[in-house]
């Protein structure tokens, strides 16, 4: 147990390090302004990156039902116990929102994806997909409007949902499966460029977000109780409740491991993206995912041995 732990903490944390200290190091010695990398992340990288997963999924339709079904489940029982523990701790709206982002997406895509191939092979891999392009997806729908009704109303932040080509590049990637239509080779390549730089992307934002936090005594506002909550959230509440849906829901096997794995992931790097295009918390969102982040060194490879 003691060398998959250290394999582990080779083959995967070691490589995420990596761009997350670029960004921190960018941030620190060259001031570097996220907001334009977050903007090109949001409307460029992340439409690439649903499109191409979408295109290439390969799971049975019963694993993509129950995957789903968890999927929506998890995000409806998380919100709403988010949504709960904001009101009752008396948090802004700044804070509630970054505490739902906090709270219901996981680091699934950079961190989960390497993880679950490592643990689960290519079978525990493909069984991922679903639940990542899901992920996905809610991140810029849900995700998107839970970040700007923080400064907008109800009506304008579900408008501003249809806003993001990401909606449309997943419409587009099920209609093209569906149709099986075959992309050119070489706007097929040009996609998977763009695919693949979103998440050294999102990690460098990350890193920089990290620096930016110590930045300013004046706009450091992440109070012990937001912070609080969202790491007992992430990192208690939300495995515990993946957990119960998957014995509702009779989910066993590889698939019952996979998705409770990506379920007690670290607070979603992307996360941190739209609360700085929003302005929904950021700096809380960014210390929230670099604890849980540290928290699962410890916490995953556990749960792995377990399983």
């Amino acid at each position: 147990m003691i060398s998959s732990i250290l394999l582990t903490m080779y083959s995967v944390f070691l490589p995420i390090s990596l761009p997350v200290i670029g960004g921190a190091l960018l941030k620190r010695f060259k001031g570097i302004d996220t907001k334009g990398l977050s903007a090109l992340s949001l409307y460029v990288l992340s439409p690439a990156l649903i499109f191409e997963t979408l295109e290439n999924a390969s799971i049975t339709s019963n694993e993509v039902a129950v995957t789903v079904a968890f999927c929506l489940l998890n995000m409806l029982v998380l919100w709403v116990l988010s949504a709960f523990i904001g009101r009752w701790l008396g948090l802004s709206q700044a804070e509630k929102s970054g505490l739902s982002l906090t709270t219901i997406f996981t680091n699934s895509v950079n961190y989960g994806l390497p993880l679950v191939l490592l643990a689960f092979g290519q079978a525990g891999l493909d069984k991922a997909s679903v639940y990542v392009i899901v992920q996905i997806i809610l991140m810029n729908t849900l995700g998107v409007y839970l970040a700007a009704r923080s400064h907008f109303s109800a009506a304008k932040a579900v408008r501003s949902v249809f806003t993001l080509p990401s909606v449309y590049a997943a419409v587009l990637a099920v209609f093209f499966r569906w149709m099986e239509f075959q992309l050119p080779q070489g706007l097929e390549t040009g996609i998977s460029m763009l695919s693949a730089a979103y998440a050294p992307l999102a990690l460098i934002i990350l890193g920089a977000q990290m620096v930016g936090v110590r930045e300013s005594e004046t706009t450091l506002i992440v109070t012990k109780r937001g912070f609080w909550s969202g790491m007992v959230m992430r990192m208690l509440v939300g495995p515990t409740v993946a957990w119960l849906l998957l014995l509702v829901l009779s989910i066993e096997g590889t698939l019952f491991s996979v998705i409770l794995i990506l379920s007690a992931m670290p607070a979603a790097v992307n996360a941190v993206i739209l609360a700085e295009e929003y302005d929904a918390a950021p700096r809380l969102v960014s210390r929230c995912i670099l604890w849980t982040t540290l928290a699962s060194f410890i916490v995953l490879p556990l749960m792995i041995g377990l399983l």
